[in-house]
């Protein structure tokens, strides 16, 4: 994540030196000259305070893309792990091999399921040369289990409160760049005296053009943030469902030890 900020970041640096290089060469504009609404002729037409907005959504922007990308390879990752990992451990749990069943574990470390299964089958297994296993030791299994899936489930949401945060505070930073583009175009008619929508064309597509901005930063942090809390809502229903199954594996065991 730290190698893909830094790119886009460089990508974002080169954006932002040249808005202020075209800020700061704007030409003055002829009376008869007829002004295209362009994106770099609104730039060009920007205050400071907008420029500042379109920078903070532009850094935020760079932000949201990084953890998305960041978050899906992480997520499919997982995913083609776990579809990896799940039969072979339970191939070696119905063998009654723990110790292989560990060491296939210890080789998916990006699968949710193998994390969770391993840390309840070490539990097990710190318990299993004893001649009986108790109940307790059961349910110190259990807690194992509890543990490894709320760390991974830690992990899975890492970032997400950031999409969250940029996607609903994006539009805002828009609308506050909105708020002076409005202020300036009043200023503008104020200035020229006159009521005429050349007056205020200027602050108006300053304001449209941050509020646009905030919103295009905004709406793929909302939908990918969405996306992504189903997913982790997927992975924690899976590893529930698997400390579900190798608590029972552990019941069964015991069970086995206990008949005479």
């Amino acid at each position: 994540m730290t190698i893909l900020t830094s790119l886009l970041g460089t990508k974002v640096f080169g954006l932002i030196v040249l808005m202020w290089q075209a800020a700061g060469a704007a030409p003055a504009a002829s009376p008869g000259e007829v002004d295209h609404f362009s994106i770099m002729s609104m730039i060009k037409s920007m205050g400071g305070v907008a420029i500042g907005v379109v920078i903070v959504l532009l850094i935020m922007s760079v932000y949201s893309i990084a953890i998305m990308v960041e978050r899906y390879l992480t997520y499919s990752a997982a995913k083609k792990q776990s579809r990896e990992f799940a039969p072979r451990v339970a191939q070696a749990l119905k063998n009654d091999r723990i110790e292989e069943a560990i060491n296939i574990s210890d080789k998916h470390r990006k699968s949710h399921l193998a994390m969770v299964v391993s840390s309840g089958l070490q539990e097990f297994r710190a318990h299993e040369q004893s001649s009986d296993i108790s109940g307790d030791e059961i349910e110190a299994s259990k807690r194992a289990l509890q543990r490894a899936i709320a760390i991974k489930t830690a992990e899975f949401k890492r970032g997400l409160s950031g999409l969250a945060t940029i996607g609903s505070t994006a539009p805002f930073v828009g609308l506050f760049g909105t708020v002076f583009g409005i202020i300036n175009a009043f200023r503008g008619m104020k200035a020229a005296e006159q009521a005429g929508i050349g007056a205020v064309a200027g602050g108006i597509s300053e304001a449209l053009f941050t509020t646009a901005l905030g919103l295009l930063v905004a709406v793929p942090a909302v939908w990918l943030f969405n996306y992504f809390t189903g997913k982790v809502d997927g992975f924690i229903v899976e590893m529930d469902n698997s400390a579900s199954e190798l608590v029972d594996y552990f019941i069964k065991n015991r069970t086995k030890q206990l008949k005479p």
